[in-house]
């Protein structure tokens, strides 16, 4: 019986997401919630569980490519009533027929696939998928999801359970999105989303880069080798990788520079399609305002080196942003006004009494702006761990979609690119943003004297329907006030 899976709503009110990578193949066997593909949201790259256990039958997405809700992207062939002859692609016909992949949904809502990520048996990560035996071919063991090339051919699927006169889904190697994949070896490359990017970006095609990473991994390094002989004039080939083509001999002129396009087009998807939404609306609808305090923060550069000499904080890896953040929860807890939001549907004013801690991101994927539940109730130690745990997860691509919401009030560290200072944008529905510019020393009058100090300038963006300036004034004093003289923290808690 084939089943057709359906792109599942993956929450937080997306209604589209990109085919990153498929994991499987035409001809694979895979559990109940193995992985089987990479798709990408506006928010973070989701990996999506098989929500059958069966045969791939076919691929109907190919990678790169933006699918919608209820869009159809695998079918699989799974066990039951006698397999019926079915075209390439399942008509709406038959998926209404498919019996539901899981619990039914309450009477007037629409009904959804039950087994999204996270949810469902558990699965082992690590595991293989089968090949199914083909007509004249056998498969070999190695990586998962991998067989021979003639495993590939077109021939129809060898079966034992169907009758003889029932037609099988034929192989479609040839032309599916996953074997256009898959390099002359028969092995499909295998790398994380931010690579896929960066390749995708030099213009390489990552069946011809040999990884060098554990098992074969395609690593970012493997990427930018394989692109950098283009400068000097190396072409690499599907058949011959590496092979170069106008390399000059010492008595040679340097070869021709390779004509450039004058503009290059890229669809606007993903991270830069919903940043761009958020900061249009929040840029006109919530009044901004920034005010600027400059101050010398020589004494919390100290205690982040004496914590660091202590044994007790060895392990904690406290840096001056994880001081800001615990000021800034301090200092929300003596202006309340900064941490609210308007609602404009309800006309009410909602105050947090809790501090859900947005902290701006720059990633390969673009600007994310994850938060910590509950931030002011974490200690020094435990908050600079959480945000080592973000900034892990951020650059790797693997940031919970469930994070990028419900952010309270945020930081973002403009000074980790060396700027002095900046006036952030709201993340919407937020009241205040706090930017942190680059430390740096500076002359500085200390004691009555002029001294080499550790200077820094803050800055604070607020929504003025919501904060007044003598409260956003109040909020980034006491967050100075704090960075300048770490021990007063102990009379605000």
């Amino acid at each position: 019986m084939i089943k057709v899976f359906r792109l599942p709503d993956l929450g937080e009110g997306l209604t589209e997401s990109e085919i990153v990578a498929w994991r499987v193949a035409p001809g694979d066997t895979v559990t109940l919630n193995q992985l089987i593909a990479e798709v990408e949201t506006a928010k973070a790259v989701v990996e999506l569980p098989s929500p059958f256990a069966g045969v791939v039958a076919e691929l109907h997405q190919q990678p790169g490519t933006t699918v919608h809700v209820g869009d159809p992207i695998v079918s699989f062939e799974v066990a039951g009533a006698e397999p019926p002859s079915v075209p390439s692609a399942a008509s709406p016909a038959d998926a209404a027929s498919a019996p539901p992949a899981g619990p039914t949904a309450p009477a007037g809502e629409p009904e959804r696939l039950a087994v999204l990520v996270g949810y469902g048996a558990a699965v082992e990560r690590g595991g293989r998928p089968q090949r199914r035996a083909r007509a004249g071919a056998t498969d070999t063991p190695g990586r998962a999801g991998v067989s021979t090339p003639a495993a590939r051919s077109t021939s129809a699927p060898a079966s034992t359970s169907a009758p003889a006169s029932t037609s099988a889904p034929a192989s479609t190697s040839a032309a599916s999105p996953a074997a256009r994949e898959v390099p002359a070896t028969g092995e499909r490359p295998r790398s994380t989303p931010p690579v896929r990017a960066l390749a995708r970006t030099l213009g390489v095609d990552l069946t011809q880069v040999t990884g060098t990473g554990p098992t074969g991994f395609i690593i970012r390094e493997d990427v930018a080798a394989y692109a950098a002989p283009a400068a000097l004039g190396v072409c690499h080939t599907p058949n011959e990788p590496g092979l170069e083509l106008g390399r000059a001999e010492p008595d040679d002129r340097p070869p021709a520079s390779v004509p450039r396009a004058r503009e290059t087009r890229s669809p606007i998807r993903s991270v830069r399609k919903q940043t761009a939404a958020a900061m249009v609306q929040s840029a006109f609808t919530a009044p901004h305002a920034t005010e600027f305090l400059t101050v010398d923060v020589t004494p919390t550069i100290e205690l982040i080196d004496a914590l660091k000499r202590d044994r007790g904080f060895a392990d904690a890896r406290i840096g001056v942003l994880a001081v800001v953040a615990k000021a800034l929860c301090l200092a929300v807890a003596r202006t309340p006004e900064v941490n609210t939001r308007w609602d404009e549907a309800a006309g009410e004013i909602v105050q947090f009494h809790y501090v859900n801690l947005g902290i701006a991101a720059a990633t390969p994927r673009g600007l994310i702006v994850p938060n910590i539940p509950d931030a002011d109730r974490l200690a020094l130690a435990d908050l600079a761990a959480a945000l080592a745990a973000l900034t892990s997860a951020g650059r790797a691509g693997a940031t919970n979609p469930a994070a990028l919401h419900g952010g309270t009030i945020s930081i973002t560290n403009i000074g980790s690119f060396g700027i002095d200072a900046g006036t952030p944008i709201l993340p919407p529905g937020e009241a205040v943003i706090l930017a942190l510019g680059a430390i740096a020393p500076r002359p500085w009058e200390y004691r009555g004297e002029v001294a080499l100090r550790q200077v820094v300038t803050l800055s604070v963006a607020f929504d003025h329907r919501l904060v007044d300036g003598e409260q956003a004034a109040r909020f980034l004093t006491d967050v100075a006030g704090i960075l300048a003289n770490p021990a007063r923290a102990l009379a605000l808690l």
